[in-house]
């Protein structure tokens, strides 16, 4: 696993979250409360930070997850796949189900951005361990 793989596993990541939020554009704009235009669009839609911020995100992720990866000898797709799924459903999920529920944010955004991370952490399992 090499510095490529690590950019490549956050890049695939991000792409999945493009298509994931894409699926779920509706119900997440509903929940979140952001603001909308005319369109019922996300106002910061042009906003080039948000998602600048969440590739680098994607590739930090992917960074640490190698660093887990290479110290478990976690090395095969099937292990990947298995430690992404739970990194994403037993790390992630909670924390940011345990920061919506304080904020007291819809349940429905808490399972449309856990599933974003527990699939797209997965994703980054699966090509971290192909690459």
């Amino acid at each position: 696993m090499s510095v490529f793989s690590v950019i490549a596993a956050g890049l695939a990541a991000w792409v999945f979250g493009a298509i994931w939020y894409s699926v779920f554009a509706k119900p997440w704009v509903g929940a979140s409360g952001v603001v909308t235009d005319a369109n019922g669009k996300p106002a910061n839609q042009k906003n080039p930070v948000p998602y600048i911020i969440s590739v680098v995100s994607a590739i930090i992720v992917a960074g640490m997850m190698r660093h887990m990866f290479n110290l478990s000898g976690i090395d095969t797709l099937g292990k990947g796949l298995v430690s992404g799924l739970g990194i994403g459903a037993f790390l992630a999920t909670p924390w940011i189900a345990t920061c919506y529920a304080f904020a007291g944010r819809p349940t429905m955004l808490i399972l449309i951005d856990s599933g974003y991370a527990i699939f797209g952490c997965s994703v980054i399992g699966v090509v971290l361990t192909l690459l």
